[in-house]
């Protein structure tokens, strides 16, 4: 499979909150020929099942689909476009941005605000409000009112982009790197010996309240659970010491099962896969925390992919640590033992 030219017409697909089935089909057609089953929940979640040869206990890898946007909230009298957010954007990128308005049909603006030269030297210091822009889709009110509707999705235009060292840019790279990742684990899942059946989940509105994971983990009930997601790398203003290009972050903390932290350090040492260790002091904000308390508790994991500029169109992470993670979480389950898991669990 070609991870990175899925990962680009992932990135350029369009699924904010509560709107991803337009990426159903694609991923559908991506994801079948590696699964044994594939299926949709009562929610919307996507699930694309692995068989093992015992099918004794369950997996459950999760990455969710949705992406941050903007919502219509109002038209003025001369035709701009007010808006609102979906999820956690941060509103300091807006201006200039090109902009699709998924109306009765899409319809390709602008976000504009006041110009610089006619601001005031005080407004000049200050980022502009989300309240003091608009998008512009070059229509008067009249003939927008016709195509637009208060609370239709806003989403950014942006193509991905190939950058040096196998890194790559785009929007919504979280979470749909980490959907290349469960496509990574499954492919590899062909080629080695694995006794428990897989469930991998593309899980919906973790942008707005893990509640993709929350539904489908209650529903599959697993007996290990791992969530793949992107967490925050070492940037110009950002002290951290996870890098990009140098392998999965695998989560450590209250929200992480002892055990299944212990197990991935283990594996990526014994297959010679780089990684790199985020601790976790509470709340990971990722479908880790809605799957670790599912019904009775489930043992869970979190691997996630170094990012740069996270909730911004031009998320940058490197391929190596997708393809990497893929590994460490195939692997990690082809290692599991065949009769008991208990053993495994202790800590």
């Amino acid at each position: 499979m070609d991870y990175k030219g899925l990962l680009k017409k992932l990135s350029e697909s369009y699924g904010v909150s509560g709107h991803e089935r337009g990426i159903y089909d694609l991923l559908k057609k991506e994801f079948e020929p590696i699964s044994d089953e594939v299926k949709e929940d009562n929610f919307g979640n996507l699930i694309f099942k692995k068989k093992g040869t015992k099918g004794k206990y369950k997996v459950m890898l999760a990455a969710h689909l949705d992406e941050i946007g903007l919502m219509v909230k109002d038209i003025d009298e001369k035709g701009f476009i007010k808006f609102t957010t979906v999820g956690g954007v941060d509103q300091r990128t807006f201006p200039s941005q090109e902009v699709i308005v998924h109306g009765k049909k899409d319809l390709l603006g602008v976000i504009g605000s006041k110009p610089p030269h006619l601001l005031s030297s005080e407004d000049m210091e200050k980022a502009i409000k989300i309240d003091d822009m608009y998008v512009d889709v070059g229509l008067q009110k009249e003939e927008v009112e016709k195509l637009v509707s208060i609370g239709d999705i806003i989403t950014v235009k942006r193509e991905f982009k190939e950058l040096l060292n196998e890194n790559v840019s785009g929007k919504a790279l979280d979470d749909r790197a980490g959907v290349v990742v469960m496509a990574v684990c499954l492919e590899e899942l062909k080629k080695v010996y694995h006794y428990h059946d897989v469930y991998a989940v593309a899980t919906l509105q973790e942008e707005v309240g893990v509640r993709g994971a929350t539904t489908s983990s209650y529903n599959i009930e697993p007996d290990i659970a791992i969530a793949i997601d992107v967490t925050h790398a070492k940037a110009r203003g950002v002290s951290r010491d996870i890098e990009v290009g140098k392998g999965p972050a695998i989560g450590k903390g209250p929200n992480i099962h002892p055990a299944v932290y212990k197990g991935l350090v283990d594996i990526a040492k014994k297959y010679n896969i780089n990684y790199q260790i985020e601790p976790l002091p509470g709340h990971s904000g990722t479908d880790a925390w809605a799957i670790q308390v599912s019904k009775k508790g489930v043992p869970t994991g979190l691997v996630s992919i170094p990012l740069k500029y996270m909730h911004t169109s031009v998320e940058t992470a490197n391929m190596k640590d997708i393809i990497e993670s893929g590994r460490l979480l195939a692997h990690y389950i082809a290692n599991l033992p065949p009769e008991e898991l208990e053993g495994h669990l202790c800590y």
